[in-house]
């Protein structure tokens, strides 16, 4: 019998140990695979959950209910002193819900002194159909005394269950609308007088207590005018103080605080720099609350952090030979700088600058704290006159009681949700279209 050396004996007997531990490491691998799936696919899944939640409850505030009805503007009842020609302010004084009234109890055929079925009419059509007729008497005095045809809005309660979503099957006295209105919405409907259509005031109305008549238009307006500041401040001061500290700047103990700083800054609450605005803007300096320029001013601390991690991350990622080459052309520091680094680093800054905006235009917990929380129903014409934000409209939809501000409040987080994501998606397009690999 042929001896076997020893050394072979303990190769041989030590492979299906080695198999055995390739197999374990395989099938530990496999299970991080399916564990990272899984937590993906929850991921993917509550992400589902609440897209579907919000539009479901939100496309319905795109569409207001309206009633289509001949408005006879009646000189007698608008202007019975004939005083228009030298005092306009009577044309705002009239009494415009009564034109409206007037028509519809025509429409429905109401005998007008029938009182208690005159009263069952309260609350049927919107109290902002005084706004309506009003601005359109003011735009043309030259309707007084003819008869339009005019898109009353509905009352908030028959607009929710005009859209099916009011449960009319329950008895009368556990709901907002009456027998005899749903009657009546179902005659209206029926001729084609009651109807949807595309709710414009969602983006052009300010600030309202009733909800078919609210709107997000100050909000808009005061989102854009603290995107504009937080761009125009925020990006130059970024930019420089990043190509200071990447560039030129000496490596010592200062700017290794300062760079710890920055880094810190950026994951801070963003409710601090609320406080700090409240505390230096507006207590110190006196700057008025509810002010988009202060609002710009919170937002552009709260940037400033994002935009210089990610400016100061496009500059490293040049490759050092570029600086080489263009200093040993002869090319000066500063040259070299902006003649050739920042130009190559552009795609990477423009991300980040995006990006930080889209944080900002997202924020509300500083913009509570610094009063853009008031009820703002006028246009602001300045960045310092009162106004609110998109994301603070929503907060402030949240806590209305009313059933048709949840709508209005999953509207405007669609909207807010679209700016967001074409920022996003903006930011991702031109870092691929325009982004050079080293």
């Amino acid at each position: 019998m042929t001896d076997i050396p020893m050394d072979t004996m303990v190769r041989a007997a030590a492979h299906p140990r080695r198999d055995i531990g390739l197999k374990a490491r395989y099938a530990a691998e496999r299970r991080f695979r399916i564990y990272g799936g899984l937590a993906i696919s929850v991921g993917l899944a509550f992400l589902a959950i609440m897209l579907i939640t919000i539009v479901s409850k939100g496309y319905t505030a795109f569409w207001q209910t309206t009633v289509t009805l001949p408005i006879n503007f009646d000189a007698k009842m608008i202007d019975p002193s004939n005083k228009r020609a030298t005092d306009p302010s009577v044309l705002i004084k009239a009494n415009y819900p009564k034109l409206a009234e007037s028509a519809l109890i025509a429409k429905l055929g109401i005998d007008p002194s029938n009182k208690p079925m005159v009263m069952k009419l309260k609350g049927f059509l919107s109290e902002g159909a005084r706004v309506q007729l009003r601005d359109i008497v003011a735009a043309d005095p030259s309707v007084i005394g003819t008869t339009r045809d005019v898109n009353i809005l509905a009352a908030a309660n028959l607009d929710s269950a005009f859209k099916g979503q009011i449960d009319l099957s329950v008895e009368e006295a556990r709901r907002k609308v009456s027998d005899q209105q749903i009657a009546w919405m179902n005659k209206l409907k029926a001729d084609g007088v009651m109807a949807e259509h595309f709710n414009t005031g969602l983006f052009s109305y300010g600030a309202s207590s009733r909800p078919e008549t609210s709107g997000m238009g100050v909000a808009i307006i005061g989102s854009f005018y603290m995107m504009v500041i937080v761009l125009l401040l925020a990006l130059p001061i970024g930019v420089a103080a990043s190509i200071y500290l990447e560039e030129f700047a000496k490596k010592n103990r200062l700017t290794d605080l300062i760079e710890v700083n920055i880094n810190n800054l950026a994951a801070v609450p963003s409710i601090v720099f609320g406080l700090l605005g409240l505390a230096v803007f507006i207590n110190f300096l006196g700057m008025p609350r509810s002010a988009a320029f202060v609002g710009g001013l919170v937002l552009t601390l709260m940037t400033l952090p994002t935009i210089i991690i990610a400016t100061r991350a496009a500059l490293a990622a040049v490759p050092p030979s570029i600086r080489s080459a263009a200093l040993g052309l002869g090319a000066s520091k500063m040259q070299m700088v902006f003649h050739h680094i920042l130009p190559l680093a552009a795609p990477g800054i423009l991300t980040g600058t995006i990006i930080g905006l889209a944080r900002a235009l997202g924020e509300t917990a500083p913009l509570l704290l610094i009063g853009m929380v008031a009820f703002v129903a006028d246009y602001p014409t300045t960045p310092f006159d009162p106004a609110t934000a998109l994301p603070v409209q929503i907060y402030m939809w949240a806590n209305e009681a009313e059933r048709a501000f949840v709508e209005r409040m999953s509207g405007a987080i669609i909207i807010l949700l679209v700016f967001l994501m074409a920022m996003n998606i903006t930011a991702i397009v031109l870092r691929r279209r325009f982004e050079r690999r080293w």
